[in-house]
């Protein structure tokens, strides 16, 4: 069964969307090293529709230039990139594919496939339908120490609980911390009387 894993930036008050209007001031080589790594064990990625197009907007460009970051938008195109949309789409990123049928059927499919790990950047309303479905087996979560407060769309905005557990936690100097959870089970019950005999 193949792994999947999700990464996201998000602020300390849950926003992820338009990263790049934030999150760049906090962008160090532990981070680089952080998102590399989250993907480097994956074959496949997996995308949104607005995410795909940010990727697909720059990565071909970035790969062409030849700059320090080819090496990285090179593996980017060589990947398998399947793309989740209620649309019809046309693609010039090469490898790109669109998901047909049901998201959640449509990548437990993938993840029942032979091959490497299936790897989300971005893309949160995906990634939480996923988590919601228990097919997410990492969630990469970049907290940087910033309080947006702009109303942006954040992950977890509304629906069901999802129970997780702390896989690690790294901090970076920037003040970001490098948070990996994964899927568990729902918590005993328990309400102040349990919590009454450990407060001292």
């Amino acid at each position: 069964m193949r792994k999947v894993t999700a990464g996201l930036f998000i602020s300390l008050d849950g926003i992820v969307a338009e990263p790049q209007d934030w999150h760049f001031p906090y962008f160090n080589d532990e981070m680089g090293e952080a998102v590399s790594a989250q993907v480097a064990g994956a074959d496949t990625l997996v995308f949104g529709r607005a995410t795909y197009e940010g990727f697909a907007g720059a990565w071909p460009e970035r790969e062409a230039a030849g700059g320090e970051d080819a090496g990285f938008a090179k593996a980017l195109g060589d990947m398998r990139k399947v793309v989740v949309s209620h649309k019809e789409l046309e693609f010039t990123w090469r490898n790109s594919e669109q998901l047909r049928g049901d998201l959640v059927e449509g990548v437990a499919a993938l993840k029942a496939e032979e091959g490497g790990d299936i790897a989300m950047s971005g893309s949160p309303s995906v990634v939480v339908q996923l988590l919601a479905a228990g097919l997410v087996d990492e969630l990469h979560l970049l907290v940087h120490p910033v309080a947006l407060r702009n109303g942006g769309v954040r992950l977890f905005d509304e629906g069901n609980s999802v129970p997780l557990r702390l896989i690690s936690a790294t901090p970076f100097k920037t003040g970001v911390v490098h948070m990996v959870y994964g899927p568990a089970e729902e918590p005993a019950p328990a309400g102040y009387a349990d919590a009454a005999g450990l407060i001292s």
